[in-house]
């Protein structure tokens, strides 16, 4: 075969492994403005509904490190295809179900193939493609997909909840995935790391995620609880203890999924709390303001979508500016002024009123976050691989995917535990339920913006100056593009 057949080869290859990394953050943002609609037609209440977005990142975010490294070691396209046709079958069920439980099930076994198939695509990709100028043309490639993949889920969701059905949003990646699956085995090729022992860590990630669930359980219900509880105490000793026990089992593991000695490098260490916090903060704003959208101002879910593009186009058109800046000062305070930026719009909304106006209210708070992002996750993602050896470098990177995901689980969780106790409290003084649902999001809305400037004390004490050398931010500006892209 000559060279240019190959490189066509692998060209062929990249395309088709592009649509599960398509697919996933099209779902992330699809979802997100068709989830008040989705609530009325399977009567999901305010729990429920943060059920449907936690279900994934949570399962996606604590299953993305085991799934990197069964890939690694199993074969990385026979993974790929395992991941991916969970995947389908996840969206079929949520496609078709009118059970509430079904819907919760179907998004979190979503974020199991996703976590399985995405480091398995993006593995095969850096292994088709030798380093220098090829490599890195493909991965600009990759990350300008995710791009338009979060872009795409925006106006789509609002189009085919409006004019056929939320149920389109799932059934949609039912042909595109069954044709993937079919052409995978003739179009990828196989590859794994040559080991004599294969260990997976399997009780470290079911641990760990079931104490993060439990977690997001206690918080979500202690609205209705209470705080003081017994469900509440009990549910969150549980959580604790799971947290625990995920420590110890991979302080002892012969192969932990996620070694505890990275974490000496403060700048690893203080570029994934920041990673957490955006996560929580951001990730969380365009759930709670995509519900403020839908039932304070009644706005379509198309309209809700277009409105979100403010922030989507600002991030991607300041994306190069982060870059240069972080090239020329350093990443340290460039993360902090992203952060500041984050918290300065999510708390700018605090000001959104009963009846509010897109260009009065809304728009200028959207840009500031927008921009935000763009300062915040090349940054991130540049300090995260500080310092780490190349060996690690994927791990690094995949557990900074795993905090973002986490925190924007948390986050979530947060904000609906927030805005439904402020809500309730307001109406039991007999406030109109409109003025309720309002000033129960604006409240969510200060607690998102102070889990954003949170970041700011981690960010000064922990990342060092001079961390990143050249050839660090070079990877990581690249590794930066598919996150960046896919948080709208």
């Amino acid at each position: 075969m000559t060279s240019t057949a190959r490189t066509i080869n692998r060209w062929r290859a990249f395309a088709l492994l592009a649509v599960p990394y398509f697919m996933t953050i099209v779902d992330f943002t699809i979802v997100n403005v068709s989830l008040p609609t989705i609530g009325r037609d399977v009567h999901l209440t305010p729990t429920g509904l943060q059920w449907v977005v936690t279900a994934y990142g949570l399962t996606l975010g604590g299953f993305l490190l085991l799934g990197g490294r069964a890939a690694d070691l199993l074969g990385r396209r026979r993974i790929l295809m395992a991941g991916l046709a969970v995947f389908t079958a996840a969206s079929l069920a949520c496609g078709l179900t009118t059970s509430d439980a079904v819907l919760i099930a179907g998004r979190a076994l979503q974020g199991m193939g996703g976590a399985i198939m995405l480091p398995a695509a993006l593995s095969i990709v850096m292994n088709m493609f030798e380093e220098g100028a090829e490599r890195n043309k493909a991965l600009g490639i990759w990350g300008g997909l995710g791009a338009t993949a979060g872009t795409t889920g925006l106006i789509a969701g609002g189009l085919l909840t409006r004019y056929v059905g939320w149920q389109s949003i799932f059934l949609v990646n039912v042909p595109i995935g069954v044709l993937a699956l079919a052409l995978a085995p003739r179009m990828v090729p196989e590859s794994r790391l040559d080991v004599a022992r294969r260990r997976f860590d399997v009780l470290g990630a079911t641990v760990g995620t079931g104490g993060l669930v439990l977690l997001v359980d206690a918080v979500s219900q202690a609205p209705r609880d209470g705080w003081s509880a017994t469900r509440t105490i009990v549910v969150l000793a549980a959580s604790a203890a799971l947290l625990v026990a995920f420590l110890l089992i991979e302080d002892r593991a012969d192969s932990p999924l996620l070694p505890l000695p990275i974490f000496r490098l403060p700048t690893v260490a203080g570029a994934n709390v920041a990673g957490l916090l955006l996560g929580g903060s951001f990730f969380a704003f365009v759930f709670v303001g995509t519900l403020y959208m839908q039932d304070v101002l009644h706005y379509s879910a198309l309209q809700t979508g277009a409105a979100w593009l403010a922030a989507s186009v600002t991030s991607m058109g300041l994306a190069g500016l982060s870059q240069q800046l972080v090239t020329r000062s350093g990443s340290k305070i460039v993360m902090a002024i992203g952060m500041t930026l984050i918290g300065a719009g999510i708390i700018w909304a605090t000001r959104a009123p009963v009846h509010g106006h897109f260009l009065a209210h809304l728009a200028g708070p959207f840009v500031v976050a927008g921009a935000g992002t763009a300062f915040a996750f090349i940054p991130i993602s540049i300090a995260a691989l500080a310092g780490v050896e190349e060996h690690r470098a994927g791990l690094a990177s995949g557990l900074l995917n795993t905090s973002q995901q986490l925190g924007g689980a948390l986050g979530v969780a947060i904000a609906s535990s927030v805005a439904a106790s402020h809500t309730s409290a307001l109406l039991h003084t007999g406030h109109p339920v409109p003025v309720a649902l309002a000033g129960g999001y604006q409240r969510a809305f200060w607690a998102l913006g102070a889990i954003a400037l949170l970041a700011l004390p981690a960010i000064f004490t922990l990342v060092r100056r001079g961390a990143d050398s050249h050839a660090v931010v070079k990877t990581a500006v690249e590794e930066a593009q598919p996150a960046l892209a896919g948080t709208h």
